[in-house]
């Protein structure tokens, strides 16, 4: 074989070998969501968003909730049948309101048990989907999000502020159309927190959640910890399955030529120091 063949090779080989390390990861997956499935005796549903990156070009795509995946949830919730529950292992920055509301009041209505895992963060939408949930199982160290809707670049809360602060007359007249959407954007999403929560606690203490997480209380990026979670009176556990972990593991981030974290992938503890 001449060199010319040896570098054709190289090139072949090199091009399938993404192909199939994806198909590994993809067969690893199925066959960890099946273990989970026996486990639990539910379906398992997995929502997770990486940064990826665009084949050949090489640069990332950051991803978010979007209608595809309401879509995908929304049939997966359809050929569920009444009496199995539902956990959702969910990883997400957020996205379209329309999006994540269809996905949590599919949840709501689904009759069996429905729980949501957040091994890392779940925020804005994402959080959204969340509270649909009998339970949220979330890592110590895992973070949900406020639901305030956004408007463009600006919170909407924030438009609203400027209707406050300054006389109508020097306000133009885009940023007044934008504040009466703003109003309403809030207003809204209020309503669907309070839905949501309905089952879970009083009227007025979903009003009162509804509040804190829709009208730009905190920023939108604020992290809402487990004991913040808890104080709002939201059903939190930190009782995290191992698998959860390893699912995770199986959606991996964009490779990079230096990773930025490092470490020696094995449990570390006394007692193996001194063996």
């Amino acid at each position: 074989m001449d060199f010319f063949s040896l570098l054709w090779l190289f090139f072949i080989v090199s091009s399938l070998q993404p192909v199939i390390k994806q198909r590994m990861l993809d067969v690893a997956r199925q066959r960890l969501l099946e273990q989970l499935e026996r486990k639990r005796k539910s379906r398992v549903i997995v929502l997770i968003h990486r940064q990826e990156t665009m084949s050949l070009l090489g640069f990332p795509l950051v991803r978010y909730i979007n209608i595809e995946d309401s879509e995908a949830v929304l049939r997966a919730i359809k050929m569920t049948d009444r009496d199995i529950p539902i956990d959702l292992i969910l990883h997400t920055p957020g996205g379209l309101v329309l999006a994540a509301e269809q996905i949590a009041r599919a949840l709501q209505k689904h009759p069996a048990k429905v729980t949501v895992f957040v091994p890392h963060y779940a925020m804005s939408g994402g959080t959204l989907i969340a509270l649909a949930a009998d339970e949220i199982v979330m890592d110590e160290n895992a973070v949900l999000g406020p639901v305030d809707p956004q408007l463009g670049q600006h919170p909407a809360a924030s438009i609203l502020r400027v209707l406050e602060r300054k006389p109508i007359s020097e306000i133009d007249d885009e940023t007044l159309m934008m504040a009466d959407i703003a109003e309403k954007a809030i207003r809204q999403v209020k309503h669907t927190v309070c839905e949501l929560l309905s089952d879970k606690m009083s009227v007025e203490k979903a009003e009162e959640v509804a509040h804190t997480l829709a009208s730009g209380v905190w920023t939108h990026d604020y992290p809402i910890t487990v004991r913040e979670a808890r104080e709002l009176g939201l059903p939190i556990s930190t009782d995290m399955p191992d698998e959860i972990y390893q699912m995770m593991a199986l959606y991996p981030q964009t490779a990079q030529r230096r990773p930025s974290v490092e470490y020696i992938p094995v449990p570390r503890s006394r007692q193996l120091d001194r063996s």
